[in-house]
């Protein structure tokens, strides 16, 4: 078995309507998710998100890319040293 790493997830998606894409994808994972944060940013038009995984790299990288492939979606995942 893979080893589990500790990554948090950040994403800025320009139209809300992506919300429910990018929460089923989370769900989808939601074994790894240890918690998550979203912020609408309303003077900007965006929200963003930032969720907290833990969680083999082939499972992160599979979750960052899917949340990435929506159209006006950005993720990037910063994995710990832990």
């Amino acid at each position: 078995m893979e080893e589990k790493r500790l990554a948090v997830l950040s994403v800025m998606a320009e139209d809300r309507a992506k919300a429910e894409k990018i929460n089923a994808y989370l769900a989808e994972y939601g074994e790894f998710v240890v918690g998550r944060m979203g912020i609408p940013y309303r003077e900007r038009g965006v929200f963003v998100m930032c969720v907290v995984l833990d969680a083999p790299s082939s499972a992160i990288n599979a979750l960052t890319g899917k949340i990435g492939s929506l159209d006006g979606v950005s993720a990037k995942t910063l994995f710990g040293k832990i």
